[in-house]
């Protein structure tokens, strides 16, 4: 039977469904503690929607599996206005959505999620797919049992907003299409794999990081010499190439002036630029003594005092609980200390607090040059300072955000430089420069798992356990900054 989670889980990785139904179970990485996190606040979140509806329902909890069904089947007969965790299927499909609501003549399925509805900037909100496949999959069992009321499902989502996701609207002017076309895409292509007439392969992305089946897939990417061992050749990228180059070796070794045709290259999607850049990051990973470069000349400020800057978030409850900087003279490490400012409860009087002191900080130090690592601690700031503007105000954020003093690293990496690694993260350019995190879990995702365990007990080791990670990131970033300051130009 296919069911919503498959779909979820070929929209978020198209190898899973097929990893999940036929590889070995015994090869399943240990499931982390944020995932489980994650299923906690999920279900905890669920309980707490249902248990404040002011409207009547019927629970279905009790029931599984085909009694389940029989009584599902039982309130739609008697119409009961809104059905709690049932079961319904049809066909090959099979689906349980948290809640069934009678609407006009028919049924519309809802699901109850512990995150936002829908993605995108507030400018532009769009519906997730990953949910949206969910959505849909109820829709068409509803459909095809002549239950349906109408083609637009809900989400009732962490914001306690109810977001309708209209399946047969059309989601870009771009590439026009509908959600209801991406889960027919979606379905058949499930189809194909649990009926093993298509074989799913792995890539590596970001994603890996928290899937269970992440030291398996690894191990065939490895021995495969897959091309998304490269960084930023991803999935389709890697789909389009194929036909032509199927490997790491085989890249570094073919002369790609062969598959340039005037002002582009034979492979749909990737430019010429985008192409000699994946040639050079392959010719680099197969060098005999691959070492980073860059590209060109590197110009940083040269600055009396240096902050290296990062924060942590949780994002499931959308508060920044830290902001922490390791502050440096003359570049001299000896004269490194961490400051770190760190929201004691979970309320909005804590977060602001914590970032009122942070901002105070780094009044205090200027002029100063700031370090940081991808575009997320500009982002919060931002949000911050709309949620709390007797910190400071939008423009105070945009001018300490100016490029000429506050440096995004991962910007100059990505610009200037190359690095015979699989990625670009913070971890992994850092452990490539033998830096070592304290923690022999280090992560942003555990750290909020931490920052979860700390807030229920309030355990002043947990506590500790987050500002020595967090400083470690700090000091990561520094370590970065002066390797590429020692780069060779190529």
């Amino acid at each position: 039977m296919i069911t919503a989670s498959m779909l979820y889980d070929l929209v978020e990785c198209p190898h899973r469904p097929s990893m999940d139904l036929f590889a070995d179970p015994l090869k399943r990485d240990k499931l982390s503690p944020f995932v489980q996190l994650l299923w906690e606040k999920g279900t905890a979140y669920e309980q707490e929607v249902v248990a404040g509806l002011d409207i009547p329902f019927l629970d279905l909890t009790p029931y599984s599996m085909e009694e389940k069904e029989i009584k599902t089947h039982e309130a739609i007969e008697n119409k009961e206005p809104l059905i709690y965790r049932g079961r319904i299927s049809a066909g090959d499909l099979l689906g349980e959505p948290d809640l069934l609501r009678l609407e006009e003549d028919g049924y519309v399925a809802g699901d109850i999620k512990s995150g936002s509805a829908e993605e995108g900037g507030e400018d532009d909100p769009r519906p997730k797919k990953h949910y949206a496949v969910q959505l849909a999959l109820y829709t068409d069992i509803l459909e095809r049992k002549g239950l349906s009321s109408k083609r637009e499902p809900f989400v009732w989502d962490i914001h306690g907003k109810e977001v309708t996701y209209e399946l047969d609207e059309l989601t870009g002017k771009k590439d026009p299409t509908t959600l209801w076309n991406i889960y027919q895409e979606t379905l058949d292509e499930v189809r194909r794999i649990v009926n093993r007439t298509e074989n799913s392969t792995p890539a590596y992305s970001s994603k890996c990081k928290l899937c269970h089946w992440k030291t398996e897939c690894m191990k065939t990417l490895k021995n495969s010499d897959d091309l998304t061992l490269l960084p930023e050749l991803g999935r389709t990228k890697r789909d389009v190439l194929l036909n032509e180059i199927q490997t790491v070796d085989q890249l570094a070794s073919t002369e790609i002036e062969q598959f340039i045709e005037g002002r582009r290259t034979i492979f749909r999607g990737i430019g010429i630029k985008t192409l000699e850049k994946f040639k050079a990051r392959a010719d680099l990973v197969k060098s005999e003594n691959p070492q980073p470069y860059a590209k060109e000349i590197i110009e940083l400020p040269n600055s009396e005092k240096e902050l290296f800057f990062d924060i942590e978030v949780d994002p499931m409850q959308n508060f920044c609980y830290l902001h922490g900087f390791v502050e440096r003279s003359n570049t001299d490490i000896d004269t490194e200390k961490y400051e770190a400012f760190y929201a004691n409860d979970l309320s909005n009087a804590a977060e602001e607090g914590a970032f009122a002191d942070a901002w105070q900080y780094i009044c205090a130090n200027q002029p100063c040059t700031i370090y940081y690592y991808s575009k997320y601690e500009r982002t919060i700031w931002r949000k911050l300072q709309e949620k709390y503007p007797d910190v400071c105000s939008a423009e105070e954020i945009e001018t300490l955000f100016d490029p000429v003093n506050t440096i995004d690293l991962l910007e100059v990496v990505k610009k200037y430089t190359e690095w015979p690694t699989r990625d670009h993260s913070i971890k992994t350019l850092a452990q490539y420069l033998k830096f070592n995190w304290r923690d022999t879990d280090p992560s942003g995702a555990a750290s909020i798992e931490w920052f979860q365990r700390w807030s229920e007990n309030k355990d002043e080791k947990i506590k500790e356990r987050i500002l020595q990670y967090n400083e470690d990131d700090c000091l990561a970033t520094r370590v970065l900054l002066d390797k590429i300051q020692r780069l060779n130009i190529i």
